[in-house]
């Protein structure tokens, strides 16, 4: 019955991903916010509130030893996930690597993840290091670096997007459409989110009842559960051509993910969560930091066609690195 249900969530999210897809796309032409800050923070809240579910029951529902190690390791393991998703669009789209079609604007996101990734790494480092109550300083460092890249990004697409001045509709003609839109879009994201979480749960039942709970594979699993919005999401952007919104979806919500260890640290009560994680945690991290390094690599320098024929170089680079930290994580026996 576990896997039934489990599938079922899966066509939830499929169902309404691909719904929340596309009213998104219209609702980015319709504003004027463009592809790239609707994919990065509406999208991505929307995305990666599953990993925050899961990550703020581990260290606050359960009070097994080891568990802050797997809220910490399912945010940084679905971000690694995350952006494998992009090997998995380049692969599917046929007219060449994907990442040629989307804005250089997008190495901005990428970047302030690389800042993330190397803060959390750095956290992880020092363990403790210095603190705010029961929070770690890291943690709040975390959550400022967040916000001031998440207004700069904002700041640039909203000078780059102006409101058109050529013959606007009125605002009765759009007022009704764009509630509409907004409505439309509210109540799929809502269904992404119960169906995601739900989707975490199940995932971790499937783990119990196949004894993956001990094993990096029941780790991998229930990252790959949380993280099935995002790989919806992008496979249904790049159905309607919407590459930006896909791309911009990944990097913010790994940027949400690192950030939501903020959130974690508030909700653990044993402490700053730096403290209590393993050290190789820090590897997952830098991974993710190698990995975005990489899709900036990929934005910046363009190929015309894909290196080995249905995947490009940097798919390669990113599938490899995925499967790297994944073995990394089954040598040193942390549950991720």
């Amino acid at each position: 019955m576990v896997w039934l249900e489990f599938l079922l969530w899966v066509v939830v999210i499929l169902i309404a991903g691909t719904k929340a897809t596309r009213y998104a796309d219209v609702i980015a032409e319709t504003t004027g916010l463009g592809r790239i800050w609707i994919g990065l923070l509406l999208l991505g809240i929307v995305t990666s509130l599953p990993e925050l579910i899961t990550g703020l029951s581990s260290v606050s529902l359960v009070s097994e030893a080891g568990i802050p190690d797997l809220g910490l390791g399912t945010l940084l393991g679905s971000c690694t996930f995350n952006l494998t998703i992009l090997a998995v669009m380049d692969v599917l789209h046929r007219g060449g690597p994907v990442l040629n079609l989307a804005s250089t604007r997008q190495m901005t996101s990428a970047g302030i993840g690389i800042l993330l990734f190397v803060v959390a790494a750095l956290g992880i480092f020092l363990g403790s290091g210095p603190t705010l109550g029961w929070v770690g300083g890291v943690s709040i460092a975390l959550l400022t670096a967040y916000l001031l890249g998440a207004w700069w990004v904002f700041r640039s697409e909203r000078n780059l997007n102006p409101p058109s001045v050529a013959a606007p509709p009125s605002l009765a003609e759009v007022g009704p459409v764009v509630s509409g839109l907004w409505f439309k879009f509210a109540l799929t994201a809502v269904m992404i989110i119960v169906a995601g979480v739900r989707l975490s749960f199940v995932g971790n039942e499937i783990a119990e009842v196949t004894s993956w709970d001990t094993s990096f594979v029941g780790s991998l699993f229930l990252a790959f559960s949380t993280s099935m919005p995002e790989l919806v999401v992008g496979i249904s952007a790049l159905r309607i051509g919407a590459i930006d919104m896909a791309v911009a979806d990944v990097l913010g919500a790994n940027m949400l993910d690192v950030t939501y260890i903020f959130l974690l640290d508030l909700f653990y009560a044993g402490g700053p969560i730096f403290s209590s994680v393993s050290d190789a945690h820090m590897v997952t991290a830098l991974v993710a930091a190698s990995m975005s390094l990489i899709v900036i690599v990929a934005l910046r320098f363009r190929q015309e066609r894909k290196t080995f024929f249905v995947i490009s170089w940097y798919g390669v680079l990113l599938a490899g690195l995925y499967i790297f930290n994944a073995y990394a994580l089954f040598i040193s026996g942390v549950t991720q």
